[in-house]
């Protein structure tokens, strides 16, 4: 035990590859189940066939990202020097123990110029999507979203104030309409022409990374970030969709404009859908709905003054159109806002007198007002989604599934940072993440 081994670092020895990489190593179950040939057809436009030097080879660029995205290697100089010093990276690389590396220059030149500012990165992971469709690993029924925040590269510290231009959401033009027919049906005049004018709002833009976003939630640390809005599939957790945005965005904004690629992409038969309170919106609970997708979401606590009564004591009547006090007395419609909102008021008189007016207003002329959307039957219906069984079924396994693939990317594949500076490098960055996720979990599922 205590004899002095002798030095064989140097002695030479007839070795292949092959047989130094273990057989159940992750890399050889991913290169038997992922099909890479469709690389080349994908990026040919990008290069030349008769000028120029010879290019880094597309297979083998995007295979070496792969593999950072993989084993969470952040630093592509890293990576370089991991695939120097590692067999397994050699071989899945095609790389023999005495072939030359790629310099780290030439990957990140390869990766930030040539395929700047192109959708190169979204046909990767669509097509990786489509491989697992292929193998039966996506039901395309059932479909879990959510976000998570990236922090961005950049000091919350540095920044200045600027206006913004509000831009104006998609389902806008639908709510115009829904409240002009709201109206008719009252008897109330069409609202006339909104004044063009300019709709701005203040925000913090970073000096470091402008593209990012100031994000301010509850339970969520402050500063600049971005967004990964991800959808992940029910029936093996393969994530079908990937969508970056500004850390101040809110969650339901891009998410009907989101299912509706996807079902267009992947010719989705999309049944139901499991989605955290941040969703609960008029407008997407009505979107849904009209697309006949049983949808599932979950409950936030409404905002209450203490001493007051809750908005549920108030029972709406669909039949007359009117909310009832817990007193018993109506509250009766007035009109209906160009945000989309009914407004109910209270008879003065009655109130003036009533025991119970401190707990309802504050109002100097004793009007209690309550307001309801012109969508607010959708969201009491897909509300009550979540306390049937089938919706409890479906909600259950949300942290299963989409809860489950950002635990996964954030504590083994360095998902916790943006690597890069602008919204278009970091969509680069959350889709191969979640392309490799996707490889990973074909290769483990099928091998």
């Amino acid at each position: 035990m205590l004899k002095e081994r002798p030095q064989t670092q140097s002695t030479l020895e007839f070795v292949s590859i092959d047989e130094l990489v273990p057989s159940d190593h992750l890399l050889r179950k991913i290169d038997r189940t992922i099909d890479f040939t469709f690389l080349h057809d994908l990026v040919k436009d990008f290069y030349c066939a008769d000028n120029g030097r010879p290019a880094l080879d597309p297979t083998l660029m995007f295979k070496l990202l792969f593999i950072g995205y993989l084993f969470g290697i952040r630093s592509e100089r890293q990576l370089i020097r991991e695939v120097q010093v590692n067999v397994a990276y050699r071989w899945f690389l095609g790389l023999g123990l005495t072939d030359k590396v790629p310099d780290a220059s030439t990957l990140s030149a390869n990766r930030t110029r040539r395929f700047r500012e192109s959708d190169v990165y979204q046909k990767i992971f669509d097509e990786i999507v489509l491989q697992a469709m292929k193998k039966k690993l996506v039901s395309g029924h059932t479909f879990y979203t959510d976000s998570t925040h990236l922090k961005a590269n950049a000091n919350k510290k540095h920044f200045h104030k600027v206006l913004v231009e509000q831009s104006r959401q998609a389902y806008m033009d639908e709510l115009d309409q829904a409240v002009e027919e709201d109206r008719i049906l009252h008897g109330k005049k069409p609202l006339p022409p909104e004044k063009v004018k300019d709709k701005t709002r203040e925000i913090k833009q970073s000096t470091t990374d402008p593209e990012s976003g100031y994000m301010v939630r509850d339970t969520k640390p402050k500063g600049f970030f971005y967004l990964d809005h991800r959808t992940v599939d029910a029936r093996c957790n393969i994530i079908t969709d990937v969508h970056v945005t500004a850390g101040n965005v809110h969650d339901a904004v891009p998410y009907l404009e989101r299912l509706d690629r996807m079902k267009d992409r992947f010719k989705f038969h999309v049944t139901s859908v499991g989605l955290d309170a941040g969703y609960f919106t008029s407008a997407v609970c009505h979107g849904l709905e009209e697309r006949h997708i049983y949808a599932v979401m979950g409950y936030r606590r409404p905002t209450h003054k203490k001493g007051f009564f809750y908005k549920r004591e108030y029972q709406y009547d669909a039949a007359n159109d009117v909310y009832i006090c817990p007193q018993g007395q109506p509250l009766i419609y007035k009109t209906t806002s160009r945000e989309g909102y009914r407004h109910y008021d209270s008879d003065s008189k009655i109130c003036q007198s009533c025991p119970e007016k401190k707990r309802c207003t504050t109002n100097k002329n004793s009007v209690k007002t309550l307001t309801r959307h012109v969508w607010e039957d959708s969201k009491e219906r897909v509300n009550a989604h979540r306390l049937t069984p089938a919706g409890k079924i479906i909600y259950a396994r949300r942290k299963e599934t989409v809860e489950r693939s950002f635990a996964d990317a954030k504590e083994l594949h360095g998902y916790r940072y943006a690597r890069f500076r602008g919204i278009d490098k970091v969509s680069s960055q959350c889709l191969l993440t979640a392309a490799a996720q996707n490889m990973k979990k074909i290769a483990l599922l099928l091998s």
